[in-house]
């Protein structure tokens, strides 16, 4: 999705008061900003798919990688290193953001440290790992599933955004799952 040398296929997301987004020596950057991030502008599927992305907090303290998807019909975005910088989570679930659900987890992000994103979306379960740690696989029948209120609205279908924070992103894929 990334070809290391140009936004081709993507779009900067329209964010009030969003950083400056650069491709330099293979990797996206996300300058500071309130919100700022990337779409993809191409057709992307609902459901049965597996994202993986490299992402890199730079600089500052809260979410480097805030990824948005779909879910069927419905939005999600998976938060990493948000709320001043460890909470893991989706945002939202039953309305609750990633600080306050079932998918609420907290780690230590170095700053400057690649992390191997991975993202499955079925039509029974989202799950997702760090590195090789499987820190979310939560059952979505009977759930309500959506996006937290405000601008995070504008990275649908597809995107990363980062939050008051330098982001550095590479190598971003998807696969559709059989």
């Amino acid at each position: 999705m990334f070809d290391g040398k140009s936004l081709a296929g993507w779009k900067e997301t329209p964010f009030t008061s969003h950083g400056q987004v650069r491709v330099e020596n293979g990797t996206v950057t996300l300058g500071t900003g309130y919100l700022t991030g990337i779409n993809w502008a191409g057709s992307f599927p609902k459901i049965n798919y597996e994202v993986r992305v490299e992402a890199a907090r730079m600089k500052g303290s809260d979410f480097f990688a805030g990824i948005t998807f779909p879910v069927g019909d419905a939005f999600c975005t998976w938060i990493n290193g948000g709320w001043g910088g460890e909470v893991v989570g989706l945002s939202s679930l039953e309305e609750n953001d990633a600080s306050e659900n079932e998918t609420t987890s907290y780690k230590t992000f170095e700053t400057g440290r690649w992390y191997t994103l991975r993202l499955r979306v079925t039509d029974q379960v989202i799950a997702a790992w760090i590195d090789q740690e499987q820190v979310i696989g939560l059952e979505t029948a009977n759930r309500t599933i959506g996006l937290r209120f405000g601008e995070i609205e504008m990275s649908k279908p597809f995107g990363i955004a980062s939050y008051s924070t330098v982001a550095a992103i590479r190598k971003i894929e998807y696969r559709v799952l059989p």
